[in-house]
């Protein structure tokens, strides 16, 4: 389809996106695919934008990208074909990895969930190190297959993967205007929530619910809050729930049983075990502190 080599190896494969070209009826066209492999990319220049969830991104600063299988992702074509366009993309079988410490581990690498968000944005030198990995499978696939190919390209795979969580970790960090927007978003959202007639109807919020409303994936949020506030999504719901009691306990003459009740609670047993867990003291005994 593309007019590309055909690729040396069945499972695993890089393709030099210099030479990935679009039809004529293509150009100007939104197209989705669902890719049944790994796709770890970077690309500069891309003739397109490509769309992960609710975000587009725009590759032009070698942006770093990870696909599972079966996300969906698409990708604008621009009618005008882009010059200079350069980068790879690195696409790896499940399959390749049978039988290999990978194919369960790959699980913990969280950022094949951050499509719907974040790409990861490299410096130089961080562009560096990841090329000369991925030049390192490169070679290893275009060399003479033998029983050493796959133990060496998994390990090579595992570099690249514990080198780009760094990255990311690094980018929660450094990206604080966009990171702290989220926070930003995410209280706003809690606040409105936990001041609504949603609480007592509903329940405490779920991380789900904040996920979508946020437009990002709930392991995203996960990721971004541990790294800046040290809390995971439930945790942080939790601190704003004790904040909201704190504040009916000390300025209302509410019941117990009912503050139970406006925050959610089913049974005044719950709340209590929760309060308790989160401040060491009772209701009554955070209330008789303003008596």
């Amino acid at each position: 389809m593309r007019n590309l080599p055909k690729p040396e190896h069945p499972l695993i494969s890089i393709i030099d996106y210099s030479d990935l070209r679009f039809s004529e009826e293509e150009k100007g066209q939104k197209l989705s695919a669902i890719f049944d492999f790994y796709s770890i990319s970077i690309k500069r220049n891309l003739s397109g934008k490509l769309q992960y969830g609710q975000q587009q991104y725009d590759f032009d600063e070698g942006v770093m990208s990870f696909v599972a299988p079966n996300q969906v992702f698409g990708v604008e074509v621009f009618k005008e074909e882009i010059k200079n366009q350069s980068g790879w993309i690195l696409m790896i079988h499940p399959d390749f990895l049978w039988n290999t410490s990978l194919a369960k581990n790959i699980k913990k690498y969280k950022y094949f969930d951050y499509a719907v968000n974040e790409a990861l944005f490299l410096s130089d030198k961080e562009e560096t190190i990841i090329n000369s990995i991925v030049e390192n499978i490169k070679q290893e696939y275009h060399s003479n297959i033998d029983k050493f190919s796959q133990d060496i390209i998994i390990s090579q795979i595992e570099t690249l993967l514990n080198y780009a969580d760094r990255f990311y970790q690094r980018q929660f960090i450094t990206r604080k205007i966009s990171n702290h927007q989220i926070l930003d978003r995410l209280e706003k959202l809690l606040s409105d929530y936990f001041n609504s007639i949603d609480l007592a109807i509903k329940g405490l919020p779920t991380v789900q619910y904040i996920s979508e409303n946020l437009n990002i994936s709930p392991t995203y949020l996960l990721s971004l809050l541990k790294t800046l506030t040290g809390q995971t999504t439930q945790q942080h719901i939790h601190a704003k729930l004790i904040d909201k009691a704190k504040e009916k306990l000390s300025m209302t003459d509410l019941s117990v049983s009912e503050i139970a009740y406006e925050l959610g609670f089913e049974h005044l047993q719950s709340f209590s075990k929760l309060f308790k867990t989160k401040t060491t003291l009772s209701p009554l005994e955070f209330r008789q502190l303003f008596n």
